[in-house]
């Protein structure tokens, strides 16, 4: 590690890959010999293009999938995409489900809504979301527009470790803190969306890779922004994108498929999370995780201390050790150590051996 830095646990923005930073601060003032920075080329210049057509095809690659999926950059947040969704595809005769497993499946569920075209098909908010709803649990209208799942929720520290079986109802997925850290049957899913700020970018912008066929349905009677078929004909340039963080998730995503692909993300992140899981389970109720062990995340592990006290200790302390953002939500309490693709194992360790040093001096 660098010695001014320090290992970054905030949930988001996260950390990225040092390599990543180091070659976008080489090239900042001169990108690729157009004696401009990156942030001053026009979204319309070949230099940029290849940025761009790259950075959609090094996605697919990593997912597995072809031409009949699309790679849309869109702006506004996944925040956005709560209300873009329902409003493109969703109907007072045919509504979004929703499975609540956290608080962004629930503002997403509140967009349907609030547009009087969204309906619960299953949630675990009654246990303060220690768990993702299983497949058991679901009430899904099999005339639905869409069941939309978030597949990991980053202030809870739980994860979806299967694919809802959906029938004929097309899937949508929030993937926006765990996009690219596994390998999934991606062709499983009509929608994907993910805010890049948490694992693959820096903040402002959203990449969506949906069917063509499912983008086809998206209503055209909506303003121009908000249709998603004015980002699919025009290659998501119809206004200037958000060019900085487009070249930063193209960079980021040839850092992954230089570590090995998704099935070395997720061998590294498996570790990562085993390691502070066993810290946990170790601590004989010193350290209480608050997912359930079936939906445990290995993107986000969250979890409390004896006392409020305690907590407040551990942070501090734990940022003079240079591990920082370990605080946990205010929703949930206790600590969170996000744990995205660029976190490096010697992270994940420095943590683990501060973790055990603590409860030895303060349990």
């Amino acid at each position: 590690m660098e010695a001014d830095r320090i290992y970054n646990f905030n949930p988001g923005p996260g950390t990225l890959p040092l390599e990543v930073l180091k070659e976008a601060q080489a090239e900042f003032l001169n990108f690729d010999h157009t004696g401009m920075s990156i942030v001053e080329i026009s979204h319309r210049a070949s230099a940029y293009d290849a940025v761009h057509s790259r950075a959609k095809a090094d996605i697919k690659e990593l997912m597995g999938l072809g031409d009949d999926y699309e790679v849309l950059f869109c702006q506004g947040g996944a925040s956005q995409q709560f209300a873009m969704i329902p409003m493109n595809f969703a109907s007072p005769e045919h509504k979004g489900s929703y499975i609540l497993s956290g608080q962004f499946s629930q503002k997403a569920y509140e967009e349907a809504a609030f547009l009087n075209v969204g309906e619960i098909a299953a949630s675990s908010k009654d246990g303060n979301y220690v768990h993702v709803p299983q497949q058991s649990e679901f009430d899904l209208d099999p005339e639905a527009a869409y069941l939309h799942v978030c597949y990991n929720n980053t202030i809870y520290g739980t994860e979806f470790h299967y694919i809802p079986l959906t029938g004929k109802v097309p899937l949508i997925a929030d993937m926006s803190s765990d996009m690219l850290s596994r390998p999934v049957d991606f062709k499983k899913f009509d929608f994907i969306y993910a805010g890049v700020q948490k694992n693959l970018g820096p903040a402002g912008l959203v990449v969506v890779v949906a069917k063509k066929s499912f983008l086809e349905t998206a209503s055209d009677d909506l303003p121009t922004m908000f249709r998603y078929s004015t980002f699919c004909k025009k290659d998501s340039l119809y206004n200037t994108p958000p060019v900085f963080s487009i070249y930063m998730v193209s960079k980021v995503v040839a850092w992954i498929k230089a570590q090995g692909g998704l099935k070395e993300m997720e061998k590294r992140n498996r570790k990562k999370a085993n390691l502070l899981y066993d810290v946990i389970d170790r601590s004989g109720g010193f350290y209480r995780g608050h997912a359930d062990e079936v939906s445990r995340s290995l993107m986000n592990v969250t979890f409390r201390l004896p006392s409020e006290e305690l907590e407040k200790k551990f942070a501090a302390e734990a940022l003079e050790h240079k591990l920082g953002g370990i605080k946990g939500h205010r929703s949930v309490g206790g600590m969170r150590a996000s744990i995205y693709n660029a976190m490096p194992y010697e992270g994940v360790q420095t943590l683990a051996d501060f973790m055990e040093k603590f409860q030895k001096t303060n349990g």
